[in-house]
């Protein structure tokens, strides 16, 4: 019997320490949920920014960088350029050099209704059984179209300089601040590709 009341006893003492530490842990949750508020505390609920401090954050907020970038895309037919000698296009032993698109890229910006893309290529020439040329331009063509209307396109003239002995080697174009109306919604496509 006396087995048992102790038994009972250690029983109540384990439920009463493990309450006990259940209450001390709600009461860590709570925080200082009873404390008194701050001075001045009631105020902040119902506080609200001054046209100064609003135009304040304004004008020191970095622009929200858009969550959907227009693709860029190569345009069909302007991923490569051929460029063969006396006219005889078509045979491979007379050309003189071939240019090809490697990669693509652009990001872009918005603010106050405008998306800002910078969009860049990265192409390479390589020379062909007929070319002895040292310095080639290559003209690429960038285009933003909003709704498939041409909001911007421009053709740039590369200058790629080829260094013997050397066969092949890599060009670089990047436009930047290219500025488009963007309200949301509105399917806008960058393209890319070369304009012989």
């Amino acid at each position: 019997m006396a087995q048992r009341s102790e038994m009972n006893v250690a029983t109540g003492l384990r439920l009463l320490a493990v309450g006990g530490f259940a209450i001390a842990l709600a009461g860590c949750s709570m925080g200082n949920m009873f404390a008194p508020a701050p001075s001045g505390g009631a105020s902040l609920q119902n506080a609200s920014p001054t046209k100064a401090e609003l135009n304040t954050a304004a004008t020191s907020a970095l622009p929200a960088i858009a969550t959907e970038c227009p693709p860029i895309k190569v345009r069909a037919g302007g991923e490569a350029l051929f460029y063969y000698g006396k006219g005889k296009v078509g045979n491979p032993r007379d050309l003189n050099y071939q240019a090809v698109i490697d990669k693509q890229s652009r990001n872009c910006v918005v603010s106050n209704g405008l998306i800002t893309v910078k969009m860049g290529v990265v192409g390479r020439l390589l020379l062909g059984p007929s070319g002895n040329q040292t310095e080639i331009t290559v003209p690429i063509r960038f285009a933003v179209e909003r709704d498939n209307v041409a909001m911007f396109s421009e053709k740039y003239e590369i200058p790629v300089s080829v260094l013997p002995p050397a066969q092949s080697t890599e060009f670089v174009k990047v436009v930047e601040n290219v500025a488009i109306p963007y309200t949301g919604g509105e399917q806008i496509v960058i393209w890319v590709g070369f304009d012989s």
